[in-house]
């Protein structure tokens, strides 16, 4: 895809009067770094980062069959959520495989919100017009989508509206802010506290220019917000999770609930309750890599005899760790944490070990109980 072919987000002219470096993403001209993703990884872990993640896809699907279709093909319990709550699921296929990872939930009473990844939003949303069936109805939504992350993003909102500090991790709300219609839930894709805020198009730059006023924020790209992501063990479809991959595999069984799991009634569930109960054949793992260069996709990683057992999936230089970390697939039998393994990087052997993720403390806000 040429620079001509791609598409933009409402943000696009903001990027380029702050200097960023723009790269094709997704199927658009999105921003890698403004003043370097070392610096702006670190910002975002100490202050807060604010990021355009308007290229994914945002959707809503309301009527009475809402629910019971959605969760034909995804193994959350959203029968069960109540209005301001929202969870992570997968989109799968009959056979267990990942067609892509989402949020959905409840912000309002009419039906669910949904975000699924850019590269995957018209094949998810073709997906759904084809398999949602009574009256479910799919609402694809052209609107600008924001993030921001990090220890101070709480305080940030707060000053606009009071409301957001009270909110808890993965809590959602349809609120008036900034004077305008948005969605906002308290999560993101950074492992720190903060929120993604769904924002009308037309109002989207307005909107970025205002929190960007305040000196303990800054623009970030998708450099920084893959490293951050990367830290938090978060996987990238695409790269660490695909239609091939189950969520057992991808160590995402946080994400069937226990009543789904008893009434296999969603895609692909044979396979998944086999490998929940035998064991999947490859399993997701993180990886330190004691010496040399990073291991990024597609290093094979080797057992302490030197024999090829998987391949890195992500990888690069953990900046709050100093060291060298990856995710990637091996069988069950080398997945033990502590467990010494090799990875091959441009045809050199490093040392490495099997570390648990996330690689860096994920600081999510949990309400306290009351």
């Amino acid at each position: 895809m040429t620079d001509q072919t791609l598409k933009t987000t409402p943000l696009n002219a903001a990027h380029r009067a702050l200097g960023a470096r723009m790269v094709g993403f997704g199927g658009y001209d999105m921003p890698v770094q403004y003043e370097g993703v070392l610096a702006e990884h670190r910002w975002t872990r100490e202050h807060a980062g604010l990021f355009d993640v308007s290229h994914m896809g945002q959707c809503k699907i309301t009527g009475e069959d809402a629910t019971a279709q959605f969760e034909r093909f995804v193994p959350g319990d959203y029968a069960i959520l109540k209005a301001g709550k929202q969870k992570y699921s997968l989109l799968l296929n009959g056979e267990g495989g990942i067609i892509d990872d989402l949020m959905a939930g409840r912000p309002d009473h009419d039906g669910l919100f949904v975000v699924v990844n850019a590269g995957n939003k018209d094949e998810d949303f073709a997906f759904w017009e084809a398999n949602l069936e009574g009256d479910a109805k799919l609402t694809v939504l052209d609107r600008a989508l924001i993030a921001i992350q990090g220890p101070e993003a709480a305080e940030v909102m707060a000053a606009h509206e009071p409301i957001l500090a009270e909110m808890g991790f993965m809590e959602c709300a349809r609120l008036m802010l900034f004077g305008a219609d948005c969605y906002v839930s308290r999560s993101g894709y950074t492992g720190e506290d903060g929120y993604e805020i769904s924002v009308p198009a037309d109002q989207a730059e307005r909107i970025w220019n205002t929190i960007l006023e305040d000196a303990r924020v800054k623009p970030i790209g998708l450099g920084a917000r893959d490293s951050l992501r990367l830290e938090a063990g978060l996987p990238l479809h695409g790269h660490d999770i695909d239609p091939s991959t189950s969520p057992v595999e991808g160590a995402l069984t946080f994400a069937l609930s226990k009543s789904r799991k008893e009434r296999a009634d969603f895609a692909g569930a044979d396979r998944i309750l086999k490998e929940l109960s035998d064991g999947p054949s490859r399993v997701r793992v993180g990886l330190i890599v004691k010496e040399g260069a990073p291991a990024r996709e597609g290093a094979e990683i080797a057992d302490a005899d030197g024999n090829v057992i998987g391949k890195v999936t992500s990888g690069g230089p953990s900046p709050t760790l100093g060291k060298n970390i990856a995710m990637g697939y091996v069988p069950p039998a080398h997945a033990a944490l502590g467990t010494a393994l090799k990875v091959i990087v441009r045809g050199k052997t490093a040392a490495a070990e099997v570390v648990a993720m996330p690689f860096v403390a994920q600081r999510y806000y949990r309400k306290p109980k009351a």
